[in-house]
């Protein structure tokens, strides 16, 4: 969305929240492709008439160019005039819109030159630029708006050993919520889950040892995976240092403006991991700002399965594979139609970055995650593993690309293969502390 209509909507939010009627336009903007389906679901789950209205002009920032005038139709189309206007009144002339500039060029008549080359006027032409207005030394004590985000870029790289470690040494050092989902309803469509208990019970132990306070749920249905969630972010974690989420469960691929994926209920209804680290976000939980939230997310992203490449011997390693490895993978979801191509660049260009956010996938978007039913699942196998051998020395980031690394030498039924991977929105490093 262009940058003057986000400033529309921001300056006119509180009016939009409060005389804005959602339901009306769904379908509208549905139609038009500026939502998918999965959004407008969301929305709809945030709650009261109010909260669906904030939520909906919060997501209109993060779609494309067209976005905004869609909406200006949809506003008119539905009735809601005077919601237009107010929009369309507060779009200031287009003069106040560009940053001013003169309309005559600097003439070198202003200030004499003598005569000389072509080369020696365009020198002195810069020379003499610095007495106009808008570039003249100001000696007001305090500083001018230009200057003060003037930032000096220090000299060199940013070392390694400037980066800033998060402060982890509380006690517990934070929440983490596991939900296990194994038993699925029989009208779900959904096999069960076997093998994911094995994980369940390492994480928790492994996570206990790492000084969190662990809580387990086992098979909720979509509406109890969201309950989990709100009543986790509605605790104090102000004297937390971290909070972790870890989903064990069949997921599918959606459509998606954040973080892909979707994990389901035992009902076979899904939770989209977008919505999913809302929760946690440092607007809806503010004790939870500045400090690492972590999601691990154990579950297809998609039905594709990976039969990998050739490389050559040296690249080669020994694959490890059970012999009854599962799928956690349930088709691509009928209702995740995107935005037209030409809008989706422009959309995800302009999306706001959520920070103190890592997300860690099992598997890449769109492929099935595998799971042994005698041991586990690869990933959660590898993740207990790596963390106990080196959580002592290493940071998370680190820790996952070791996992990246060797769950990518497995193979299931000796063909299929898997590579998890991140969403890193942490700032700082991230070391746990180990007994």
């Amino acid at each position: 969305m262009e940058e003057i209509h986000k400033k529309l909507l921001q300056r006119n939010r509180t009016n939009l929240v409060k005389d804005l009627d959602p339901s009306k336009l769904y379908d509208g903007l549905l139609e038009k492709g500026v939502f998918t389906q999965d959004m407008i679901d969301e929305i709809k789950s945030s709650g009261t008439r109010r909260d669906q209205a904030r939520q909906l002009v919060r997501d209109l920032e993060t779609r494309g160019s067209r976005a905004f005038p869609l909406f200006l139709e949809c506003l008119q189309e539905t009735g809601q005039h005077s919601l237009a206007e107010l929009l369309l009144n507060a779009a200031p002339p287009a003069v106040q819109i560009q940053p001013s500039t003169p309309t005559q060029p600097v003439r070198p008549v202003v200030h004499p030159l003598p005569i000389s080359s072509p080369m020696d006027v365009d020198k002195q032409r810069k020379e003499v630029a610095p007495v106009y207005p808008i570039q003249r030394p100001n000696t007001d004590p305090s500083p001018s708006p230009d200057k003060e985000y003037i930032r000096p870029r220090p000299p060199g790289r940013t070392r390694r050993d400037s980066i800033q470690n998060y402060k982890m040494d509380a006690t517990p050092c934070g929440h983490c919520l596991i939900i296990n989902n194994v038993d699925f309803e029989e009208q779900s469509g959904l096999n069960n889950r076997k093998g994911s208990n094995i994980d369940c019970d390492k994480l928790e132990k492994r996570f206990k040892a790492l000084n969190f306070e662990v809580e387990v749920r086992t098979n909720l249905k979509q509406r109890q995976i969201k309950h989990e969630l709100s009543a986790l972010s509605k605790k104090d974690h102000s004297q937390y240092d971290c909070c972790l989420v870890i989903m064990l469960s069949h997921g599918t691929e959606v459509s998606h403006s954040r973080f892909p994926g979707a994990v389901y209920g035992v009902d076979g209804q899904h939770v989209t991991v977008q919505y999913i680290t809302n929760y946690l976000n440092g607007q809806h939980c503010p004790s939870l700002q500045g400090k690492p939230k972590l999601f691990f997310i154990q579950a297809c992203g998609g039905g594709e399965k990976d039969t990998g490449f050739e490389v050559s011997p040296d690249e080669s390693q020994p694959s490890i594979g059970g012999t009854d490895d599962q799928t956690d993978a349930i088709p691509m979801s009928s209702s995740s139609d995107s935005l037209s191509m030409s809008d989706e660049p422009d959309a995800r260009a302009t999306l706001p970055t959520p920070s103190d956010i890592l997300v860690s996938y099992s598997t890449f978007p769109g492929y099935v995650s595998w799971r042994d039913t005698q041991a586990g699942s690869w990933y959660v196998e590898t993740l207990d593993r790596i963390l106990e051998e080196n959580a002592t020395t290493d940071d998370l980031v680190t820790m996952l690309m070791m996992v990246n690394n060797e769950v990518a030498q497995n193979s299931a039924k000796g063909l299929y293969k898997q590579m998890p991977g991140s969403f890193n929105f942490l700032r700082k490093l991230l070391y746990f502390k180990t007994q």
